[in-house]
């Protein structure tokens, strides 16, 4: 950019050389990417706070659980569910199977039933974490790459002045401008990655938790189920 010219954000950015061209790029993709999972990590966690509340609900109505069971075979069957549900059928169906085999010792069937439950919680654990890693790359990678383009920049902007007799503040300002838009760029995509992150981490981990509370209330369930000799 020629001293005089406008300083408009587009000229700066079209202005820019090659490499910090390139870096600006990497940083709005890692943006964008950051924006679209941020909104699905979002939309998700709600929808998992959604689904426990208004399964427990149910669960400790007083329905029969065989019958709860059921109730959800057409949404297993079409793989929509989601959540707490996914654990209480892991547990019950192998509490029933194995309940159905005489030679099945009770800590037999109490360990293969909590063995599916520690599964499915670990899969329902990586639902809820889904893409939190990528937020924490943008998070604290961002910052430096538009460093990186910044100092590029910089360089590139004085070794420009070799060929200028005398060096005004026109003259510097234009080539530090393009260079300082990488480092904006980076703070941009890395500040809303980073609220992002802390926020769903946290939910996650308070959705998690009461995922395991409700998985060791309904193995204390199954527990007393099995040692009263109930159907």
């Amino acid at each position: 950019m020629q001293p005089g010219e406008s300083l408009s954000l587009w000229s700066l950015i079209s202005q820019a050389s090659l490499l910090v061209q390139l870096v600006m790029l990497v940083l709005l993709l890692a943006s964008v990417v950051s924006w679209v999972m941020i909104v699905n990590r979002g939309i998700y966690q709600n929808r998992a706070a959604k689904l426990y509340n208004d399964f427990e609900k149910q669960f400790w109505s007083g329905i029969d659980l065989t019958q709860l069971y059921k109730q959800g075979n057409n949404r297993a069957s079409s793989g929509i569910l989601d959540g707490v549900e996914n654990i209480f059928r892991a547990g019950f169906k192998e509490f029933s199977r194995l309940r159905q085999q005489s030679s099945v010792e009770p800590e037999v069937v109490m360990q293969g039933t909590e063995r599916a439950m520690r599964v499915a919680l670990a899969r329902e654990e990586e639902k809820l974490e889904a893409n939190l890693s990528f937020l924490a790359s943008v998070a604290s990678v961002s910052p430096y790459i538009g460093l990186f383009g910044t100092v590029w920049g910089i360089m590139s902007s004085f070794r420009g002045l070799a060929n200028v007799h005398q060096a005004t503040l026109a003259t510097v300002a234009p080539g530090i401008s393009e260079a300082l838009v990488a480092t904006a760029m980076g703070l941009f995509a890395a500040i809303p990655a980073v609220l992002a992150y802390n926020r769903y981490s946290a939910r996650a981990e308070s959705l998690l938790a009461n995922y395991e509370t409700f998985a060791e209330e309904l193995s204390s369930f199954f527990h007393r189920k099995l040692h009263s000799g109930q159907a």
